[in-house]
């Protein structure tokens, strides 16, 4: 599982999923990275994410994918095209940095402690507004999702300190972080940052 990706892992179009098989996929290819002794720790990160609504959130409030289930499926999206960036640029990731930095970096998008990240935006009306679908909420206090992402990753798995730069980083200069980052840059988070904004400013808008 250390050598060099050399191929890709086959998965159909995440935006064409059924959200069966968006779960279903994600879970499969989490599991097929868990080492033997992490298997356990694996499957309860895996519990957590069920549990505590990765499946269901969207993933912005209006922007990409700010639909139910557009977290997961955004996460897959990103999987999909790291791992081809990483076959035409010299195979630099392993398969487990690529499925665990796609699949994980946007966790605290779900939000943590039972609380979700985003709620339905009423209207004063009570309809849910058309432009901006979610909100973020007020019962939930403020984290970067990066921060977020890492604390509910590491409660359960152990990441290495080049994916838990990639995961902190990957909004480059959308994120909080911009002034840390740049002269700092690793391939594993140059992939991630290029296919996670290859993501939501390409191929998931208006999705």
């Amino acid at each position: 599982m250390e050598v060099h990706t050399k191929k890709i892992v086959a998965v159909s179009d995440p935006l064409m999923m059924s959200p069966d098989k968006v779960h279903d996929t994600t879970v499969e290819l989490l599991r097929m990275v868990a080492e033997p002794c992490d298997k356990v720790s694996m499957d309860l990160l895996i519990y957590h994410m069920e549990d505590g609504g990765f499946f269901e959130s969207p993933c912005s409030g209006a922007n990409h994918l700010a639909v139910h289930g557009g977290l997961a499926r955004h996460s897959l999206n990103v999987l999909t095209i790291m791992q081809k960036l990483n076959l035409s640029l010299e195979g630099r990731a392993t398969y487990k940095d690529i499925i665990l930095c796609s699949l994980l970096h946007d966790l605290g998008k779900m939000g943590d402690h039972g609380k979700p990240n985003y709620v339905p935006n009423f209207l004063k009306s009570g309809a849910i507004s058309t432009t901006k679908p979610y909100t973020t909420t007020e019962d939930l206090p403020y984290m970067d999702h990066e921060v977020r992402s890492l604390m509910i990753a590491e409660r359960y798995i152990k990441l290495t300190a080049e994916q838990e730069q990639a995961i902190l980083y990957h909004n480059g200069l959308y994120g909080s972080f911009k002034y840390q980052i740049p002269g700092k840059e690793t391939p594993l988070y140059l992939l991630l940052h290029f296919a996670d904004m290859w993501a939501s400013h390409v191929t998931e808008v208006h999705k």
